[in-house]
């Protein structure tokens, strides 16, 4: 390619891109000034020819780069179009800033400053923090009292009514007092373990109201990121927020084609039989092939001074948890523990690269799954403040709870539901796989971070698409346009789910997309094993051994109240799921595993706080599909799974368990599970209760 060569060819206008920065005029004539890194090589100061079928193609037009304009002449005048030398990507900028030497002097100022600040700046304003943290909380200090005033209410577990009411207190002061005490009573709300269900209900409605942070701030942020400016990056920012949560905001973009196929090209490049509304065409890397790509992203950016404010608020908390573990009744719970537990999980918040890593494994793990789909994230673009994931246009699951609320009550036969009961199944499945395949589960499974999506399945069918293509026909999946369709009407019940018969009679099928995975359950070796052991104990139906297990097994044993009172209630819970087995759908697991950590409480068993985030998930998730299907059989569902992971990588499940019966005696954990199944889906098509009852005290040869 020769240098020196100019530009002086009328490019065809392209409407969609109208704009100052990418075109002038001339009397009649539109004159774009643009080019393409895909036809030279990235040196400076190179200049370059486009092929005539490239300037003569608008949809192509459309992706190449904008380069500065300048000013309009009287005359025409030859555009030279010139190359930008190539940038580093923002995590490249950050690991270089991070690893770059410092001088003797920088050294001296920093450390000088480092100390002026831990030592004098930062204690004064945590100090200042504090006053103010000890009045928003004195009310409630001071109305403990109040909890031993009024009956009990049989609806709210039997709490007083003064407790309820100074449950209210503190949700409205947690909430008062910053996003830091929100997330922390959003995460007591997950240990009803440890604290009153009553108190768990109220702290869980509490949602994160803050003002979002000035645009000034997002736009500093994404400069210093990528070290040049926004629009040579970005062909649309959005300063809007599409949301802002405790720690950070998100913004909708549209990144610059050339961009994305340079960092992105595998993970947003678009089949030619799917239709999405941001797709353009543009060049791949190769400089000649036309390839489909999609645009949209999303940019997650902290709060300015959020590292910091939460800082300061963990301090105080750690100071008040050391103080209230002076109570006598309060030592069991080991308060401090649990703050430095909800310190970790903070600190992971507050760096966005731990949660492109979430993204990143799950995409991996749910790759070859068609109904399931998380956000692909931009590891390359990817900071500590900045996370640019793509954007995923979805139906909140709201939308199809309040849908399964409409078809109940309507109590009509002709008004059924559509995609209720395979949504639940899809969403539970994808639990099950996390649970046991993976043993890595999204901490965070409300239906805020749930969304729908629609596919056709028959446009991803190997057989279909090659007897389409060789009819002449080409199957499209618009499921972007059905996503329009429903929210479109999302507001109106009638006209919802007439929409939704006509998308099931077109052959679309749902899509789960999970999002926020901030958070994530991981058991190391010693907790999963635990976990394992106490899951055996409950597929073979041995409650007290279970709840020996967790005695033994729990922080501080020794502090259990009336361990073996605790062990047969356990007993009596496990006997009344053993009995209930023909009927499964109508046993409600998350109400049996409440009443158990009802008894944890009771009888100061502390558990793992990994395990709980489990049983929560399992709790939380079996509460959100029987909102879609009230005959939700979480064994039923598991059956599947437990055979897919019992034949996984060709049987090695199934070998690692003929070597435990060798090594201990007896069939381990999911094997256990995998043949009570079995036998209950055997025995359930012949209706042979007896028969399987008797069977379950054959199999449970250890009790």
């Amino acid at each position: 390619m020769n240098r020196g060569v100019t530009l002086t060819k009328r490019l065809p206008i392209c409407l969609q891109c109208r704009s100052a920065n990418t075109y002038y005029s001339k009397g009649n004539t539109l004159l774009l000034r643009r080019t393409t890194t895909s036809y030279a090589k990235r040196q400076h100061s190179t200049t370059i020819t486009f092929p005539s079928r490239l300037l003569q193609t608008p949809a192509l037009i459309c992706s190449i780069p904008i380069i500065k304009t300048h000013p309009i002449s009287n005359e025409f005048q030859p555009t030279t179009i010139t190359t930008r030398k190539q940038h580093n990507t923002p995590s490249e900028i950050e690991s270089a800033i991070e690893k770059q030497p410092q001088t003797k002097l920088e050294k001296l100022l920093h450390n000088l400053l480092h100390i002026f600040n831990e030592w004098l700046l930062e204690p004064l304003l945590t100090f200042r923090r504090f006053i103010h943290i000890v009045f928003i909380f004195a009310p409630v200090i001071l109305a403990t009292p109040i909890t031993l005033v009024g009956s009990r209410v049989k609806e709210e577990q039997d709490e007083r009514i003064g407790t309820l009411w100074w449950f209210d207190l503190i949700a409205a002061q947690m909430e008062r007092a910053g996003p830091t005490f929100i997330k922390l009573a959003q995460w007591i709300a997950s240990r009803t373990d440890l604290f009153p269900l009553a108190l768990c209900i109220r702290l869980s409605k509490l949602h994160s109201r803050v003002d979002p942070h000035p645009f000034s701030h997002t736009r500093k942020v994404l400069y210093e990121a990528f070290n040049q400016d926004l629009h040579e990056i970005f062909s649309e920012l959005d300063e809007k927020p599409l949301g802002v949560g405790a720690i950070a905001q998100v913004y909708k973009a549209k990144v610059r084609p050339h961009i994305l196929v340079r960092y992105m090209r595998d993970q947003f490049m678009v089949e030619d039989n799917i239709i999405t509304p941001d797709c353009v065409q543009t060049l791949d890397v190769d400089g000649k092939t036309p390839i489909n790509i999609h645009t949209s992203v999303a940019i997650k950016v902290l709060h300015p001074k959020a590292r910091q404010i939460v800082h300061r608020d963990l301090k105080i908390m750690e100071f008040f948890a050391k103080a209230l573990t002076l109570i006598p009744t309060m030592h069991w719970i080991s308060l401090p523990d649990e703050v430095h537990v909800f310190g970790e999980m903070m600190r992971d918040q507050l760096d966005l690269r731990v949660e492109a890593q979430h993204l990143e494994r799950f995409n991996n793990l749910f790759a070859n799954t068609m109904d399931i789909e998380f956000p692909k994230p931009v590891m390359a673009f990817t900071t500590k403040d900045m996370l640019i994931e793509e954007y995923e246009n979805g139906i909140p699951l709201n939308a199809f709870l309040g849908q399964a609320e409409y078809v109940k009550q309507c109590n009509d036969d002709d008004i059924t539901e559509v995609y209720d009961h395979k949504i639940a199944n899809i969403g539970l499945n994808a639990f099950l796989h996390m649970l046991i395949f993976y043993n890595f589960v999204h901490a965070d499974l409300h239906p805020g971070n749930i969304m729908i999506k629609f596919y056709k399945p028959k446009a991803h069918h190997p057989f279909q698409k090659a007897w389409s293509k060789a009819m002449g026909r080409y199957l499209k999946d618009d499921g972007e346009v059905a996503v329009e369709r429903i929210l479109a009407v999302s507001d109106n019940p009638v006209e919802m789910h007439k929409e939704l018969l006509a998308l099931k009679e077109e052959g679309y099928s749902p899509r789960l997309v999970f999002i926020d995975v901030g958070l994530v359950n991981e058991l190391n070796d010693v907790n999963r094993r635990n976990f394992l052991d106490l899951f055996q104990s409950i597929a073979e139906f041995d409650g007290y051994r279970a709840g020996e297990l967790m005695v033994e097994r729990c922080r501080t044993p020794e502090l259990v109240i009336n361990p073996d009172i605790f062990a047969l209630k356990m007993q009596n819970l496990i006997l009344g799921l053993k009995h209930n087995t023909f009927n499964l759908g109508a046993v409600r697991i998350g109400n049996l595993l409440h009443n158990a950590m009802n008894m944890v409480r009771a009888h100061h068993v502390k558990l793992e706080g990994d395990f709980i985030n489990v049983v929560v998930s399992i709790m939380l998730l079996e509460g959100i599909g029987r909102q879609l299907n009230p005959d939700l059989d979480l064994f039923k569902s598991a059956l599947p799974v437990l055979r897919d992971y019992s034949i996984k990588n060709h049987g090695q499940a199934t070998i690692d368990v003929v070597k435990d019966v060798q090594m201990h005696g007896s069939a381990p954990h999911w094997l256990k599970v995998w043949i009570f199944l079995e036998l209950r889906n055997l025995f359930v098509r012949n209706e042979r209760e007896n028969e399987w009852l008797q069977m379950c005290d054959f199999l449970c040869f250890n009790n």
